[in-house]
Formats: C-alpha cells, structure tokens, sequence
C-alpha cells in the first residue's frame, strides 16, 4: 500500500494512492497514519481489505495531480535515527574512510516538512547541501534483535527523505553534527509511506537528485556499507526503535561537499528533485529564513 498524509499543514487526512493515482480517503477507517496504526496489524488489515474491495471514497480533489498538498507520511513520529557515511561511493567523494560500524546521529522530528514544502535555508548558512536518503519506518517494538530476519520483521515500510545539511554548522563550528543537521525544515519526507510487502528487496532500490534540473545524485540502494537490515539490527542494541520511529540510511555520492570548488552549496530559489524507485518524488524551493 501507498500510505499518504494531505491537507494543509497541521490539517491533513490520512490517504491511500490507489493504483490507478487516485488517492482514496481513509478517515473512515483509521484517525491518521501514525504509530498507533502501524502497530495495529487488524488496522493495516482493514486498510488493504477495503482498498481490495473498491470500498474508500474517492478522495476530494481526486489525484495528486489536483493540487492537493502532500503533508509528510507519517505523524507523531518519536525519534529520527540518521546513518552517516553510509555508502561506499560517498565515502570516497569525501575522503572518508569507510566506518567500521554504522556513524549514528539524530534528527529531531520537528524538522519534518512534506515532500513538496519549502526549504529554509538558515540565517548565516554558507554550506547548504541536500541528500537523498531511503528513510525506514519502524512498525513493531526492536530490542536486541539478533538477527536481520528480526530487523526485517520490524520494519513497517519505505519513503524519500532529504537530509538537507548545514555543512559549516555541522563540520566547523564544533561539537556534533546536530547543529548542521536541525534546522527547521531540513527534513522534507514522503510523498509516501509504502508497506514493506510492496518493496521486496530495499538494497535494490534506485534513487536520483537534481538540483535545478541539472543530475547531481545517481545511486543505488546496493551501494550500502550497512544495509537496512543490518541498520536495524544494529541500533535495537543501543536504543529501542518502536513504532512511528524513522531510520534515514544515508546517501549516495554526488553531494555539494563533494563537489570541486566552488562547491554548488544551495542558495535562495534552487530547486532540489529527488526520487527513490517505487517510494515517490520530492521538490522543493529553497528560500531564505
């Protein structure tokens, strides 16, 4: 299933995209998309025996295409798990060296826009930089999982993430990454929320980035140091992951750090595109805070 969130910010309906691109009111059944619907397996149940029957209202406005903002997938999210330096070939654009456990760090959930909403780029910022990123949405309570079929098990789906960063902020100025990582509006997710049974293999997926039309990320999910199931499996031994929990998993090469001088950091009016195989399209603006 294609799981959605529309309406105005702070407003929206829970959705479902049927596979016709008509999206489909799910008010009805269940209050939103959150944790409390991810963990109830009867909930998901009816959710994708009423689509099966051709039993959910048509949704007004009708198709994405309509103009119907898409707010983020998923609400009431508890914590953001980010995976650094996780893929070989962004390793090598930076000169890092490949970690030997997954680099962990933390997004707080406020920083969570729709995939299509406006990117502030931060008062004083110089090193604005985007990525791409397969985000994982827990679904089921992990705890010292010992196995990637655990991990697996625990995961509720799929969607798009833009880890926009500060670079300055999180490489100059001292102390962890989270000043670079945290400003308001560096994390636009969605457009979908899509349940593992509809991707069978997440380190096969392809993911693509342009900023102002121009091809800047061209990655793939294969590229992993860590694949999803070992990510999962990993941080259950060092936190709880529980439903509504996100796990972003990195990004591919071809970010603006990466890049010769000048390096093409974002500024006021670019515009970044992004898509993952089968999860959906982001774009959004840039403009200034």
């Amino acid at each position: 299933m294609k799981l959605l969130r529309v309406g105005t910010a702070g407003a929206e309906r829970p959705a479902l995209l049927d596979e016709h691109g008509t999206l489909r009111d799910l008010s009805g059944i269940v209050p939103d998309i959150d944790s409390g619907l991810l963990a109830d397996r009867a909930a998901l149940a009816r959710v994708r025996e009423a689509a099966k029957a051709g039993r959910l209202p048509e949704m007004a406005g009708g198709t994405e295409a309509d103009g119907l903002r898409t707010g983020p997938p998923l609400t009431g999210i508890g914590k953001i798990v980010c995976i650094g330096l996780n893929y070989h070939d962004h390793a090598r654009e930076t000169g890092a060296a490949v970690p030997e456990e997954p680099i962990v760090f933390m997004k707080a959930p406020d920083t969570v826009v729709g995939p299509d909403d406006t990117v502030l780029i931060p008062r004083g910022s110089r090193k604005t930089d985007w990525e791409i990123e397969l985000a994982v949405v827990i679904g089921r309570t992990a705890r010292y999982l010992s196995s990637h079929e655990e991990a697996m098990a625990a995961v509720a789906g799929y969607t798009v993430a833009n880890d926009v960063s500060e670079r300055a902020f999180q490489i100059e100025r001292g102390g962890q990454w989270d000043k670079g990582k945290n400003c308001e509006t560096f994390n636009p997710l969605g457009p979908w929320l899509v349940t593992a049974d509809e991707v069978p293999d997440p380190q096969a997926l392809a993911m693509r980035l342009w900023v102002n039309g121009e091809l800047r990320q061209d990655g793939t999910t294969a590229d992993q140091i860590f694949p999803v199931a070992e990510v999962v499996r990993y941080l259950s031994h060092f936190m709880t992951l529980r439903p509504g929990d996100i796990v972003s998993t990195g990004t591919p090469a071809g970010v603006a750090m990466g890049q010769p001088e000048p390096k093409p950091y974002l500024r006021e009016g670019d515009v970044v595109e992004l898509e993952i195989t089968g999860l959906g399209r982001q774009r959004q603006v840039m403009k200034s805070a």
